[in-house]
C-alpha cells in the first residue's frame, strides 16, 4: 500500500479556543457514506499530550515522526522542544508539531477526536469524555480539529448526546465495531455525564449516524480489569484477525476473555462473510502475579499501529520476545517496535492508551482477504482488490514474489466492479507453462 510521507519542520502553535477555523457541528455528517477509519489505515497524523510518562512518549513520537506528523499537546512549545531535544535524546524534531493548548492528562486515546471518512473527507468524531473533571482533555479535539482544518462533529448535544472513550473501541473500518459493555452504563439512566440515558438501539442510532457504525458488538467487562476498555485485552489487527490476550487456563480474566471471543465466534464474521482468526498472546504477570492476585494489568494488545511500524508495550518480561514475535509473524512488513510500558501500566493503560491516530486527507485505501488456498496443478490464482481513493484510481498493479525469490513481480489489475471499487488480478499458476 501506497504510504504519504509529511516532511514538515517544525512548528511552535499557540491556539485558543475563540480563534477556530474548523468549522464544529453538533449533530450527524452529511453525505451518501460515512465510514470510521480502522487503526491501520494511512494515517495523517498521531496526537500525544507532554505530560506525565515524558520518556515513553519521547520514544513514541521518535518512531512515530518517521511515518507522520506528530502531534504534541503542551502547555509550552520552548519547553518540549528543549526536554525533547536535550533530556531525551531526539536528534531533531523534523515533522514535529508542538501544539500548545490545554489538558489535563495523558489518556489521548480516550478522549481524542475519531476519524471519519465523508463521501472520502477527512473529519474528526468527539464523543462526551467519561471523565466530567477533565474538560480540557474533553476540549481537545477542537485544537486538532482547528490544525489540521477539518471538520468536528461533537455528540454533546440531544437528541445525539452520547458517552464513550476510545479505549473501548475497535472497528474493522467497514462498519463494525466492539466495546465492553461499559459503554452501555455510561449511557443509561442515573449517569454522571449531562447526556440523556440511551438504549442499545438509540446508540446504534448515533453511531451510525456519526460514525457509520452499523454492527455493534458489546462485550461484558471483564471482571479484573479495573477500566473495562477491551484496548487491553484485545484488537483487530486487519478485517478478518483479533489479536486477544491470553491467560493461563483458569486464571484472572482468562475465562471471560474466552466466553467474550466464543460469543463473537458463534454471533458475529468478518466483512468477507467468514469466520473472524483469533490469535493468541499472552496476559504477562507482574513477576509471577496476574491482577487476580494483585499484579498490575499487563497486556500486549495495548499497541498502536502508526503506518508501517507498530509499536508494542514491553515489560522486561521472558513473554516479551514471544510478543514481539507474534505481531512480526502476523504483520508482515511492519517494523514491530518494543517500548517498556512497566513506568506506566500501574496507571492502567499503555501506548494505544496515551496515543490517537488521524487518518490521511487524501487516503489510499486497500482491502483484500488474505490467501490461504493452495494453488493447484491447473488454475491460476485470482486476487482481489477493494481500492478507493476519494478522486478515484486510474491503474493498479499486483506485486507477488515467489518464496525464495527477492524480486516481486508485477501484474496489472482490472477493475471488476467500479461500483464497489473490486479490482482483480491473476497470479500465474507456476506449474502451468505461460
Amino acid at each position: 500500500m501506497l504510504r504519504s510521507l509529511l516532511l514538515l519542520p517544525l512548528l511552535l502553535l499557540s491556539m485558543s479556543l475563540w480563534a477556530q477555523v474548523s468549522q464544529v457541528f453538533h449533530e450527524p455528517p452529511q453525505g451518501d457514506r460515512i465510514r470510521s477509519m480502522a487503526e491501520w489505515e494511512e494515517n495523517e497524523a498521531l496526537v500525544v499530550t507532554w505530560t506525565s510518562q515524558k520518556a515513553i512518549l519521547a520514544q513514541i513520537i521518535s518512531a512515530a515522526k518517521q511515518e507522520c506528523e506528530v502531534i504534541v499537546i503542551c502547555s509550552s512549545a520552548s519547553s518540549a522542544e528543549f526536554q525533547l531535544l536535550n533530556q531525551y535524546g531526539l536528534d531533531n524534531l523534523d515533522n514535529v508539531t508542538l501544539l500548545e493548548a490545554p489538558y489535563n492528562s495523558i489518556w489521548g486515546r480516550d478522549y481524542g477526536g475519531n476519524t471519519i471518512y465523508i463521501d472520502g473527507e477527512l473529519a474528526l468524531v468527539d464523543w462526551v469524555y467519561n471523565r466530567t473533571f477533565r474538560q480540557d482533555d474533553n476540549n481537545s479535539p477542537i485544537y486538532i480539529a482547528d490544525h489540521l482544518d477539518i471538520d468536528l462533529y461533537v455528540t454533546d448535544e440531544e437528541p445525539w448526546g452520547m458517552v464513550h472513550t476510545g479505549g473501548n473501541y475497535h472497528t474493522d473500518g467497514d462498519g463494525m465495531a466492539f466495546s465492553s459493555d461499559l459503554f452501555l452504563e455510561e449511557n443509561d439512566f442515573g449517569n454522571p455525564y449531562g447526556v440523556e440515558p440511551k438504549t442499545e438501539e438509540e446508540l446504534q442510532e448515533i453511531l451510525s449516524a456519526f460514525m457509520g457504525i452499523d454492527e455493534f458488538v458489546f462485550m461484558p467487562a471483564l471482571p479484573y480489569d479495573v477500566i473495562n476498555h477491551i484496548d487491553m485485552h484485545m484488537r483487530f489487527l486487519d478485517e478478518e484477525t483479533l489479536l486477544v490476550g491470553e491467560y493461563p487456563e483458569g486464571v484472572s480474566d482468562g475465562p471471560q476473555i474466552e466466553a467474550n471471543i466464543n460469543y463473537v465466534l458463534s454471533q458475529f464474521t468478518s466483512m468477507f462473510g467468514t469466520p473472524f482468526e483469533i490469535v493468541r498472546i499472552p496476559m504477562p504477570p507482574e513477576g509471577s502475579i496476574y491482577p487476580s492476585q494483585g499484579g498490575d494489568y499487563r497486556t500486549y494488545t495495548n499497541s498502536v499501529i502508526v503506518n508501517e511500524k507498530i509499536l508494542v508495550p514491553t515489560y522486561n518480561h521472558s513473554d516479551d520476545v514471544e510478543a514481539l514475535g507474534i505481531y512480526e509473524e502476523h504483520m508482515p512488513g511492519y517494523e514491530v517496535i518494543g517500548i517498556n510500558c512497566n513506568p506506566i501500566i500501574p496507571s492502567l493503560g499503555a501506548l494505544h492508551c496515551i496515543t490517537k491516530e488521524v487518518g490521511a486527507k487524501d487516503q489510499l485505501r486497500i482491502v483484500h482477504q488474505k490467501i490461504r488456498d493452495q494453488i493447484d496443478n491447473e488454475e491460476d490464482l485470482l486476487v482481489e482488490a477493494m481500492i478507493e481513493n476519494k478522486n478515484g484510481i486510474a491503474s493498479a498493479h499486483l506485486y507477488y514474489k515467489e518464496a525464495d525469490s527477492e524480486d516481486f513481480i508485477q501484474v496489472p489489475m482490472t477493475l471488476e466492479d467500479p461500483d464497489t471499487d473490486l479490482w482483480v488480478a491473476s497470479i500465474p499458476n507456476p506449474g502451468v507453462p505461460t
